[in-house]
């Protein structure tokens, strides 16, 4: 006999897991549905990034709402999520300064602690810093990054605490409608019944819409990143670095070592098949992010390689997600393809994907931006800025 729930989630990383913590606070009977175990997807590999440096109105607000739980975690959430406040750095070319300025102006009517650097400013913040090629910089001094791991527990904890199940190891096989609403899924574990069923698969997220008949323009793609001890001397952490300059962006982890991935649309082209995909980093990416890293931050050449994987993006073509009921009144919801910058805003996500399926809404979570309908409408999510990949 099929277990019976108010909602089905699918998949248990940042989304699903935030997801199933905001429904389950309002009283709904919440599974979640993972094919792995918690930690092993996209989420339990992220960059973990926190910050708000976003080009858009709508995702700025978002990214500052997250900050906000990120800093106080375990009021709002309980338990740990390692957030560890370094500061924030987006360096641009010279050609793109005037966009940067505006970009720091939306930010700070959205109420972000932000501003437009000087290069001799942005020496004071971080002296090693190489500022040659540049002539301003953005900095957000309450950025920094969490322990993806961490907030992945604590949300799944928090959500069993208000009655929310999780079912690991358990591939969904097939959704069931009855009459064009949802009804259910069946799985390798048995089935189960819910007249409301969350898409929150991620890189999984287009064969997820197809069990439902929903065609979603999500491609799972390989990415890349690679850790380096810094040498003796400069053991203490460093500022969040997004620098546009020379495609990489760049983060303090434990230990004295640096996390660095590439901020580069061709990743866009990397399309893997999500179940099998190599997950060591090549030598010719390593040699690459090393080169970007010491000409900014030229003590580095000093630096070893000690790691490195590579993971998933489920990329759109606007490299933003669809958060929609693609089929209004069917019960069935997407909450997928975050195109590597999810992680930063899933508080957000999981709140504003509630409010979706309880018919209500939160000032500030306004999600038409992210309908499906405007690939077909001609009206993608766009950056304001050329440099602006990353929202």
């Amino acid at each position: 006999m099929a277990q019976a729930y108010d909602v089905i989630v699918i998949g248990a990383g940042i989304m699903g897991c935030t997801t199933a913590f905001e429904l389950s606070k309002r009283g709904m009977k919440v599974v979640v549905i993972e094919k792995d175990v918690l930690g092993t997807t996209s989420s339990g590999k992220s960059s973990a990034i926190i910050r708000q440096h976003y080009s858009n109105e709508v995702t700025a607000r978002m990214a500052l709402h997250c900050l906000r739980v990120f800093q106080d975690f375990k009021e709002r959430v309980g338990g740990e999520c390692g957030f560890t406040e370094t500061g924030f750095l987006a360096l641009t070319p010279a050609k793109d300064v005037e966009g940067l300025k505006a970009n720091v102006a939306l930010q700070q009517s959205a109420g972000i602690k932000t501003e437009v650097l000087s290069k001799d400013e942005l020496r004071e913040v971080w002296p090693a810093i190489e500022t040659q090629d540049l002539v301003a910089a953005a900095y957000e001094p309450e950025a920094g990054y969490a322990d993806p791991y961490l907030t992945l527990s604590s949300y799944m904890k928090a959500g069993q605490r208000h009655g929310a199940a999780f079912q690991f190891e358990t591939q969904v096989t097939g959704i069931r409608f009855a009459g064009g609403t949802a009804e259910g899924v069946d799985t390798t574990d048995g089935s189960f019944d819910a007249p409301m069923i969350v898409n929150c698969a991620g890189a999984w997220g287009a064969p997820v819409g197809r069990m439902a008949e929903i065609d979603l323009p999500i491609n799972s793609c390989r990415v890349q990143v690679n850790f380096f001890r810094r040498p003796p001397g400069y053991e203490q952490e460093h500022p969040v670095i997004a620098d546009f300059v020379h495609g990489v962006y760049w983060r303090s982890e434990t230990g004295g070592l640096t996390l660095i991935g590439l901020i580069d649309p061709e990743e866009a082209k990397a399309v893997v098949d999500p179940d099998s995909f190599n997950e060591r980093t090549d030598l010719e990416f390593v040699a690459e992010v090393g080169e970007r890293l010491v000409r900014r931050f030229p003590a580095m050449k000093e630096s070893e390689s000690t790691s490195g994987y590579a993971a998933l993006y489920a990329i759109t073509p606007d490299w933003h997600p669809v958060i929609d009921e693609p089929r209004p009144g069917s019960g069935f919801y997407v909450c997928a393809g975050f195109s590597g910058h999810g992680f930063k805003l899933g508080p957000a996500v999981g709140l504003m994907t509630a409010d979706m399926i309880t018919g209500n809404e939160t000032p500030g979570m306004d999600r038409r931006m992210f309908r499906l309908n405007r690939y077909a409408e001609n009206d993608p999510v766009t950056g304001k800025y050329e440099y602006s990949i990353v929202g």
